[in-house]
């Protein structure tokens, strides 16, 4: 089974995990950085990791154009389904076999105040185990915790993870928790979107390879990795 990652700006993935295809975060309207525009976008699922503006972003146009399922902590999936979408409630912890894989709701330190003032429920991480045992691990926005190392024995295929600062970790916390993640390879993300959040990725690939057994891939908004079998 091919399962290929699209890193889309800051915060906004894709995965086609085999003939699924997953958007976490869909922020393209008002992201500077984004490669396509929200109409461009499709998505059979849609994960949300927390409330603020710039995760929910596009969400509900797209799910209502595509059909699609939108999948986020309780509070979060209620809202949309306020809203007339589809949704599937999950909570830290929790684990769902979905048709792309099994998704865990893990713990993220950060908000989740929805864009109209509502309550966003807990921040969220996200584990998806893919059909053919891929595991990848997407933070979210998020600082460091210890129990990244918890989460790093699942054995981590891909880290997903924040690089940014100020609103999430910044390099040196990052590195941190790729030694405690101990993943295959690493994608940073949230990052360069504003100059709030400007970092120098490569510099920080070369610190985590120095440091660590991991690969790091950088990548540019719209390009992808594939994590073949």
């Amino acid at each position: 089974m091919k399962t290929t990652f699209t890193w889309y700006g800051h915060a906004t993935l894709g995965l086609t995990v085999g003939e699924h295809k997953l958007l976490v975060d869909p922020f393209f309207t008002g992201n500077p950085v984004a490669p396509i525009t929200a109409d461009e976008a499709f998505a059979d699922f849609i994960l949300i990791t927390h409330g603020h503006g710039d995760h929910v972003g596009d969400a509900q146009a797209i799910a209502k154009r595509n059909n699609a399922l939108i999948i986020s902590n309780f509070e979060i999936a209620g809202w949309f389904a306020e809203q007339g979408l589809e949704s599937h409630a999950q909570h830290l912890g929790g684990g769902f076999h979905h048709p792309f894989g099994y998704l865990k709701l893990t713990l993220a330190l950060h908000g989740s105040a929805l864009p109209d003032g509502g309550y966003g429920g807990n921040p969220a991480g996200l584990l998806l185990t893919t059909p053919d045992g891929k595991k990848i691990y997407m933070a979210g926005d998020t600082g460091l915790f210890g129990d990244m190392q918890l989460i790093g024995d699942e054995g981590i295929d891909l880290a997903v993870i924040p690089i940014g600062d100020n609103y999430t970790m910044g390099p040196d916390d990052a590195l941190r928790a790729v030694k405690l993640l101990r993943p295959k390879q690493v994608v940073p993300i949230h990052y360069n979107t504003w100059p709030l959040i400007e970092q120098d990725p490569h510099a920080w690939k070369a610190r985590v390879e120095a440091e660590t057994s991991a690969k790091v891939v950088v990548l540019k908004p719209g390009e992808s990795l594939d994590l073949d079998s």
